[in-house]
Parts: structure tokens; C-alpha cells; sequence
């Protein structure tokens, strides 16, 4: 990494700045996405010093006593504070808006409601997928910029097309294209992502380099309003009885014992489960209306494929055109796997994928997030799984 190439002014070619935007960036206006970490602040201080307009925007989502003094967390008070000493120290505005109420509405209140309903909720997905990329976008629009930037570690290139194209980042320890699937077009038009090319060590110098408060400061691990990691007393704080019990069901029929609340198991969990046969048991099904949960051997984790639901498509044509050819597709289920082989199709009348070979702890409510089969590095999109399609029959049952 060359620090004095990247942080040294922008240069137009072509009649582009280095942003893909026609206008010398002393007139380009960049709103800044600042979390209060490290990468936002990068961007925010390498923006400017390349010569943009630069404005700092800091997203008040969730602030509480113990997510506050919680290491780790995002978004709560200390961040604000952060965001703020960041942006004086490079000489940008910054300005702090309150979307706690939309955060509840739209993104708290629908894990609450997904967790009840027997599935697996992605909260950061949902939280980029409204209040940050659609409200924020709204703002930035508002005040007059050209381009959001963001901290998160994803590319945006340029498609042949001239339309901004999705990629992994270069970092793949670092990658966060999971968690952008439901990036649209029109989003991805109007968004920059300039630490996609970078490895993290690369950041942390950069941030050295320009005596950034933040430089050395944790990354983000926790999800923000669940400073203390027990989804099950958000989920019973924001939906009060929802720890309704029940039984606990061996995929045989033998009714092994009783739980709690389904909201205290996911899929393929193993540990916690209270019974004992003998066998290691897994959770392979949650059947929330009845309130049972359903455990049986590993191999009965197994998915042949699954359905999917909201939708977004950032391929070539169609995705209904794709699914009725069976596009070759590179599919990752959960954002700690590597992708996997797989083929386009319907199931139901949804949307479908179907494994090459079968996929273990396969979620509803979980993401899946589509790869071009070609390289393995553009993002075509995904959507949230719907409905899973076991290659054990009894777990169809």
C-alpha cells in the first residue's frame, strides 16, 4: 500500500474523479457514513484528503445504559462521540440524526416477530437494508451529495453496462457482502465503498497516518441492542410472554422432554437442549405455531435447497429468465462459509436454489446471497430464505 498515492489529492481522467463522478471533487459532495469506528473514520479522513466535499453523518440507532458501556457494541453513545472528535479533528461538518423510533419500528421490532415465528433473523441486513441504505440515502440526497461512502469492506465496480456492479472485497477474511445483498441498483448507483480494496492492516496504518482518535479502537462485534449477546431477553423484553413452553420432539415421534420457549433455539444448535439419549442431537426443525421443537441426528441437518423471498436481483436480465435456466450460481448461507456450487430454479412457485451437494444447518429467515458462478466475486444479489427443502424426508414432515 502506497499511503502518499492514496491519500494525495484526486485527479480527473477522463473526466472522472476518482469516484466515477464528473465534477473535480472540490465540487463533489460526499456524504460520510460515520459509525464512530475506525473504517468510517478512514474513509471519512481519505475522502478529504483527496480533496471532497465532505459532510459526516452519525446514525443514533439504539442507545442504552449497558449497550453504552458494552466494548464492542455499535451505535450507541460513545460511538456518537467518537464520530463527532473525528470529523473536528479533519475540519468536516457532522451532524447526528435520532432514528431510534425507525430502528425500533424496523428493525428491532422485526427481529422480535422473525425470532417468534421459528426463524433465524440477520438484524444487520435488515438495518442496511432500511434505515442505513434506504432513510440515509434519503438524507444525503437531501443535502445536496453526489455519492454516499461507506466503511463497510465491499467493491463497486464498474460493469460494462456502465452501471455500478457489486464485488467481494479483496480481503476475504474481511468481506461483508453477505451482509449487502439487498443492496439495490439504484442504491448501488448512488454508493461508494473506498476500503473494499484494502486489508484491514492497511486501514489501521491509514488511520495511524492521520492521527485518527480512533486508530487503534475494537472493531464492531456485537449487534447493538443486544449488548449482553441473549436474543431471547430482547425478544421477551420487546414481546412480553413470548417464552411460551412446549415440547421437545425426536424427528421419530418420542416426545423427549420440555423447553422453555421456542425463541431459545435455532437450527443446529446442539448444546442447551436439556435432554439426554444417548446420541448428540441437534435442533433440525422449529415448529413455532405448535410449539415444538424438533431434534434428530446431524446427517438430518442436511438441505437439498432451499426457497427464497424479498428478493433482489443484480444480475443480467431477469431472475425469473435465470431461474428457468438453471443459472449456474455460487450461493453462501450463512456469512462465515465460503460460497457453494449451486443452480437457480423454482420451488413452489418461489424462487429456488438447489445445492450441488447438500448443506448443513441451512436457517429460515437466514440470507442467501447469490455469486457469479463465473468468477466468484460479483454479487447478484439473494433473498431471505423462506422455506428450506431437507434431504432427509422426515424433516419435511
Amino acid at each position: 500500500m502506497n499511503i502518499a498515492e492514496l491519500t494525495a489529492p484526486s485527479l480527473m481522467v477522463d473526466g472522472l474523479n476518482s469516484l466515477g463522478i464528473p465534477k473535480p471533487p472540490s465540487e463533489t459532495r460526499v456524504v460520510a457514513a460515520m459509525s464512530g469506528g475506525v473504517d468510517s473514520s478512514v474513509v471519512a479522513a481519505l475522502l478529504k484528503a483527496q480533496g471532497y466535499d465532505v459532510v459526516g453523518i452519525t446514525l443514533q440507532l439504539y442507545d442504552h445504559g449497558v449497550a453504552i458501556q458494552k466494548k464492542g457494541a455499535c451505535c450507541a453513545g460513545q460511538d456518537i462521540h467518537d464520530a463527532r472528535n473525528v470529523a473536528d479533528q479533519i475540519g468536516i461538518p457532522h451532524y447526528v440524526l435520532d432514528y431510534e423510533s425507525r430502528f425500533k419500528e424496523q428493525v428491532m421490532e422485526d427481529f422480535a416477530d422473525t425470532y417468534l415465528s421459528g426463524s433465524t433473523p440477520i438484524p444487520c441486513i435488515r438495518c442496511n437494508q432500511t434505515v442505513k441504505f434506504k432513510d440515509l440515502l434519503a438524507t444525503a440526497h437531501d443535502l445536496g451529495a453526489d455519492a454516499m461512502a461507506t466503511g463497510h469492506y465491499i467493491r463497486r465496480e464498474q460493469g460494462h453496462n456502465g452501471r455500478g456492479e457489486l464485488h467481494r472485497a479483496h480481503d476475504d477474511s474481511r468481506d461483508q457482502s453477505y451482509f449487502l445483498f439487498a443492496t439495490t441498483q439504484e442504491q448501488l448507483d448512488f454508493l461508494r465503498f473506498p476500503l473494499g480494496g484494502l486489508p484491514k492492516t492497511a486501514v489501521r496504518e491509514l488511520a495511524e497516518h492521520f492521527g485518527l482518535p480512533v486508530a487503534t479502537k475494537p472493531d464492531s462485534q456485537d449487534i447493538c441492542f443486544v449488548p449482553d449477546g441473549s436474543y431471547a431477553k430482547v425478544v421477551e423484553r420487546l414481546r412480553p410472554g413470548s417464552g411460551r413452553g412446549g415440547e421437545i420432539v425426536h424427528l421419530d415421534g418420542r416426545v423427549l422432554g420440555q423447553h422453555d420457549g421456542v425463541i431459545h433455539y435455532t437450527i443446529g444448535q446442539r448444546r442447551g437442549l436439556g435432554v439426554a439419549t444417548g446420541e448428540p442431537l441437534f435442533v433440525v426443525k422449529i415448529d413455532a405455531p405448535n410449539r415444538k421443537v424438533i431434534v434428530g441426528p446431524r446427517e438430518a441437518l442436511l438441505t437439498a435447497g432451499l426457497a427464497m423471498e424479498e428478493l433482489n436481483w443484480l444480475g443480467e436480465g431477469e431472475l425469473e429468465t435465470a431461474c428457468k435456466a438453471g443459472e449456474r450460481v455460487l450461493v453462501r448461507v450463512r456469512s462465515t462459509r465460503p460460497p457453494k456450487p449451486a443452480r437457480l430454479g423454482h420451488h413452489e412457485g418461489k424462487p429456488a436454489i438447489f445445492f450441488d451437494d447438500p448443506e448443513e444447518g441451512v436457517a429460515k429467515g437466514q440470507a442467501s446471497v447469490l455469486y457469479s458462478a463465473d468468477d466468484g466475486t460479483r454479487v447478484l444479489g439473494g433473498g431471505f430464505i423462506a422455506a428450506t427443502i431437507p434431504a432427509d424426508e422426515r424433516v419435511a414432515v
